[in-house]
């Protein structure tokens, strides 16, 4: 498949030739402006952008700086294309966060050379970055699996929760829920945080945590506990490593998992909006997949037996939100495991 290509550049007759050069070999997207240029990166996010420096209203240094400024487009290389030769703006160019800079008239044969060893360089970073990722979350993965070992001993909850997770995120996503208050990205953050949601049972006594009779309340108020001791926990990972941003909502899930949309949750008895987004989502899915496992005080329910409690907490310990987008997705979920569920009707939803 062709890669694409966004040229920007207010000279009419400079982007028809440009484009003119570049159209054999790739697609071609043309904008007159650095305003427009922003437009079409978020419709179609190009492989690569030539940007004029010289323009009206938004020129190439403004133009590239919201580009970086943007979670979803900064990851796009950027070459200046300018008749400028003037070596300050050189530098100026290549400090903003451009790949390249070329000055035009450019040479086809040099135009397209340079193109296509930017092209192969971003690929290559594409493909580090998500080799790197996947053994970071392996590894994530692994570490959350051993703590859940030492509570119920219940292998891929933590991998089963991240992809309720995924699965509900989506449908959020496509109903535009939440607006510009949940994104793409935040939801691949996420995802990559779930599986730390009970990291902070590692500093709680496995007396407790395998006790099978009921909790007292004193005994109970230290299992508790393990939402404050995990929050804290990551804090500390993400202070030695603050560009891993997946660990901020990390810390939120950790703290707030046990939240109730009501108020009555802990361990700060927030409710509603105030309880972070991605905690939000993750109760529903932490529930789901810990009401179908069998835990030491108990079997394990049966899907009908589970949809119906979840959907008897809407509005008291979920979002309301999140469980219309859990129901929306509840074939989709269903096939993460073998039993079969049969048709069921509950409160106009249809399970089945």
């Amino acid at each position: 498949m062709a890669k694409q290509i966004l040229v920007v550049d207010d000279n009419l007759s400079s982007l028809k030739q440009i484009g003119a050069q570049l159209t054999s070999r790739y697609e071609i997207s043309l904008a007159k402006s650095g305003a427009l240029a922003l437009q079409i990166c978020k419709q179609e996010k190009p492989d690569l952008i030539l940007l004029d420096i010289e323009m009206p209203e938004m020129d190439g240094f403004e133009t590239i700086k919201q580009l970086k400024a943007d979670p979803e487009l900064n990851s796009i290389p950027v070459i200046f294309l300018t008749g400028n030769r003037d070596i300050d703006t050189e530098i100026r160019a290549l400090q903003s966060g451009a790949m390249d800079f070329i000055t035009k008239p450019a040479n086809k044969d040099i135009l397209l050379h340079r193109l296509e060893l930017h092209l192969q360089f971003s690929a290559y970073q594409t493909s580090l970055e998500h080799t790197v990722m996947e053994l970071e979350n392996s590894i994530v993965a692994s570490f959350a699996e051993l703590i859940e070992c030492k509570d119920y001993n219940v292998g891929g909850h933590v991998l089963r929760t991240g992809k309720y997770v995924e699965l509900i995120g989506k449908e959020l996503l496509t109903e535009g829920t939440f607006g510009e208050e949940f994104t793409e990205t935040d939801l691949n953050r996420i995802v990559r945080a779930a599986p730390f949601h009970d990291i902070g049972k590692v500093g709680i006594s496995d007396v407790l945590l395998l006790k099978k009779e009921k909790l007292t309340e004193k005994e109970y108020d230290e299992v508790k506990k393990h939402t404050t001791i995990g929050a804290h926990f990551l804090q500390r990972i993400y202070e030695r490593i603050p560009e891993q941003d997946y660990l901020k909502f990390a810390i939120q899930i950790a703290r707030s998992h046990h939240e109730r949309y009501d108020g009555m949750g802990y361990p700060n008895g927030l409710a509603g909006d105030d309880i972070p987004l991605c905690a939000r989502i993750i109760a529903v899915a932490n529930v789901y997949d810990a009401c179908l496992t069998d835990r030491v005080y108990r079997k394990a329910m049966g899907y009908n037996e589970v949809f119906r409690s979840i959907l008897e907490e809407k509005g008291r310990a979920f979002d309301p939100r999140v469980v219309d987008a859990f129901v929306a997705a509840r074939d989709v979920l269903a096939c993460l495991d073998i039993r079969t569920l049969p048709v069921l009707k509950i409160e106009g939803y249809r399970l089945g």
